[in-house]
């Protein structure tokens, strides 16, 4: 399962079909593949998590009473959403800023190992 934060923030009055259609032309995603799709508002004090299962959608939304929530990263030139991790998504809805953390090197197989 992937997390897919929007790159720009969204009109968080919209449910799950008008969340679902944010999902396919600002994501460029299908919002029925099983993928976890966050949404921002402008503030950035509410977020909504779109979510497919296997019959019917799972939408949840929390509101922040003070402060806001930070992007782990920003999205490249042009790019509709930014790729998460569970963790990082844990982290950002309990309102801590990863966008000074720095990551580790990680272990990554070779691309032309047999």
């Amino acid at each position: 399962m992937r997390v897919y934060l929007c790159a720009q923030p969204v009109d968080l009055r919209k449910s799950f079909d008008g969340l679902a259609v944010a999902t396919r032309q600002v994501i460029g995603e299908d919002p029925l593949c099983g993928h976890v799709f966050v949404f921002l508002n402008r503030r950035g004090d509410r977020v909504k998590l779109l979510l497919w299962d296997r019959n019917g959608w799972l939408l949840v939304y929390k509101r922040l009473e003070r402060g806001v929530f930070r992007r782990p990263r920003e999205a490249g030139p042009g790019a509709g959403h930014v790729l998460l991790e569970g963790p990082e998504l844990a982290l950002m809805l309990e309102g801590i800023d990863l966008r000074g953390a720095r990551r580790r090197p990680r272990w990554e197989p070779l691309a032309n190992a047999p």
